[in-house]
């Protein structure tokens, strides 16, 4: 039997309730959506050719404030570097892909303007998930069309996050440290 959307927000209320530490409870959940992203007809309900550009709540988790978020995005797209603040987020491609960069910060944080370098790329393709835990910052590109699943640990809207910009910070592009094919 094919892994279900009920069964990950069952499995993923009940990891992050452990008591675990967070970075290993997100893994946990990692590996969950990456469960419930092989299953072919969860994929299917959640998007279409036809789904619209956009954001839409699956299931939000009133216990612990989690939401699961079906995202469209229209590409090409490229994000600017940010982190989740004091929350965190799990990503998941259910179709096409997503290009990831994991920056690390490498001037004081008391500096009012960031100067940033990229610490990993990566792609995830379809079915490939990464958890980011609090305060991690990354960016996401989008060459094409496509589909994500994002877990968040709360209402990402509701709290302070953090965004970086070209205009003000310094975004270092020229090194990129790792590459995953």
């Amino acid at each position: 039997m094919a892994y279900t959307l009920e069964q990950f927000c069952a499995d993923h209320r009940v990891i992050l309730t452990s008591g675990l530490p967070i970075n290993e409870a997100l893994d946990r959940v990692a590996d969950k959506l990456k469960s419930l992203l092989a299953n072919p007809d969860f994929v299917a309900a959640s998007f279409s050719d036809d789904t619209p550009i956009g954001r839409r709540t699956l299931h939000h988790d009133p216990h612990t404030d989690v939401y699961v978020l079906a995202h469209v995005y229209e590409g090409p797209k490229k994000g600017t570097p940010h982190s989740h603040g004091a929350s965190w987020a799990v990503y998941g491609t259910a179709r096409a892909v997503t290009e990831m960069i994991e920056w690390r910060r490498t001037n004081p944080e008391s500096e009012p303007n960031a100067v940033l370098e990229p610490a990993k790329s990566y792609a995830l393709r379809a079915g490939e998930v990464r958890a980011y835990g609090p305060g991690v910052i990354h960016s996401t590109a989008h060459p094409e069309k496509a589909w994500v699943i994002r877990v968040t640990g709360t209402d990402l809207d509701a709290i302070p996050r953090f965004r970086y910009r070209p205009k003000t910070d310094t975004i270092k592009t020229d090194t990129i440290v790792e590459k995953r094919n």
